[in-house]
């Protein structure tokens, strides 16, 4: 007898059983309804990039954590980190037959050798959405209103996303005399929410090279609250005599103007001037998304501009910006707060089989009502009609549709609600599709 192979998953990968596959392909279908409402097109590229493709794009942290090795050919590859990169790559690549701007969404997998935590793992799918080859205002605009959107439609009444925009920084390292450090000085305030000011300082002293006061210039724009027009006023002072300084200022004021003229709920988008994003590839605005209810998770939906990444590929100007939703960051979410549905099938409708001898009459009212949009799942055999529904119950079908000679006889069905205890009703044959379906949408 040969030893078995104990089933098990890797540290930090999960296997998704039917509940949580079906609340996972829900968000994309949303996310893909949204994405499609502003006029974004699907794309998709390879898992694997050749290793210098994604080298050096992120952070030393992400080349840390890249799942690199040599294939059957001999070549330096890697699984994708991010669909960031592999995207510049891609516009670079098809720039002339795809023209600009270009918007484009991407949902996949993404691989990272990262320590796991609550609702993070080391594969995970990303839902991105772009815009390439334009630097006006207006599409860093329309991407937070796709964020919003994105995260009302999910089914969020409470969420708050906070902007920021690198110009603003840049202007303030400018003025102080730190921009060949910014890279380290935006990594070090990257981590203030988590470790507070006093440390933040000491890191850019100890690591960075900056002096206390240096340190303490930039916390002191980066702790800037109150309302964003309040907080732009201060800036504009603040940043008098940086033209990149003053520019970010403007682009935000604009921002901040097109979300009052829409009608957002007030303090639905806030200005956080500590907000750096640990990629290095970011050069305009910045967007970070937190569930009111859980704060703690961290963002659930970044992004922002980034002017210079194509760059890397091509001489052409293909500036963008975007942002991705962390979908198994918000699963992980949803769940705890019971947003997401125990149904184990996606079927609303169950038809047992309570007389084997009219199993072609069961495949065929199930084939009337598929055609009429609604799913159906027809048990495979004839066991007791309480087994039949225990199983419906189980699964998580909300109705059942059961017929019998009687039943056959008199061209009606039994319409059985499984939500509601009791409530049944006998339908018609040539009514049953129409019924079912105001059924469900009540």
């Amino acid at each position: 007898m040969s030893n078995l192979i104990k089933p098990r998953t890797l540290k930090g990968f999960r296997d998704y059983l039917p509940n949580a596959m079906i609340a996972r392909e829900q968000l994309i279908e949303t996310a893909q309804r949204v994405y499609r409402s502003y006029g974004f097109s699907p794309i998709d590229t390879p898992a694997l990039e050749y290793t210098e493709i994604l080298l050096g794009k992120g952070s030393d942290e992400t080349d840390k954590q890249l799942y690199r090795f040599t294939d059957h050919g001999d070549r330096d590859v890697a699984l994708r980190f991010d669909l960031t990169i592999p995207l510049a790559r891609f516009a670079a690549q098809y720039s002339q037959e795809l023209g600009t701007p270009f918007k484009r969404y991407h949902i996949g997998k993404v691989w990272r050798g990262e320590n796991t935590q609550k609702g993070r793992y080391r594969e995970f799918i990303q839902c991105d959405f772009d815009t390439i080859g334009t630097l006006a205002n207006a599409a860093d605009v329309e991407t937070l209103f796709v964020i919003n959107d994105l995260m009302e439609q999910i089914g969020f009444e409470r969420f708050n996303i906070r902007i920021n925009n690198r110009l603003v920084l840049n202007g303030l390292l400018e003025k102080v005399g730190l921009t060949d450090k910014s890279v380290g000085v935006l990594r070090s305030l990257d981590k203030l929410p988590k470790i507070g000011r006093d440390k933040v300082i000491a890191e850019m002293v100890e690591f960075v090279g900056t002096t206390t006061e240096q340190a303490a210039s930039v916390l002191d724009l980066a702790e800037l609250t109150g309302e964003p027009t309040e907080i732009l006023t201060s800036l504009e002072e603040m940043l008098a005599g940086s033209e990149a300084g003053q520019n970010g200022v403007a682009r935000l004021r604009e921002l901040f103007d097109c979300c009052a003229k829409i009608g957002l709920p007030e303090g639905r988008v806030g200005l956080d001037l500590s907000i750096a994003r640990g990629l290095d590839y970011y050069t305009g605005t910045i967007y970070e998304t937190f569930l009111g209810d859980l704060p703690t998770i961290g963002s659930v939906c970044s992004g922002g501009r980034y002017d210079n990444l194509a760059g890397l590929f091509t001489k052409q100007e293909l500036p963008g910006i975007g942002a991705s939703l962390g979908l198994d960051r918000l699963l992980a979410a949803m769940e705890s707060m019971e947003m997401v549905e125990s149904a184990s099938t996606p079927a609303e409708v169950f038809i047992p089989q309570f007389d084997g001898a009219h199993l072609g009459d069961y495949l065929a009212i199930a084939r009337t009502l598929r055609t009429a949009g609604l799913r159906v799942e027809v048990f495979p055999e004839a066991k007791g009609i309480g087994k039949q529904l225990k199983y419906a119950d189980k699964k998580g079908h909300k109705i059942a549709v059961i017929a019998g000679e009687d039943e056959f006889a008199q061209g009606i069905w039994q319409v059985k609600n499984l939500q509601v205890r009791g409530d049944q009703a006998d339908v018609a044959t040539t009514d049953l599709a129409k019924y079912l379906t105001t059924l469900l949408d009540e």
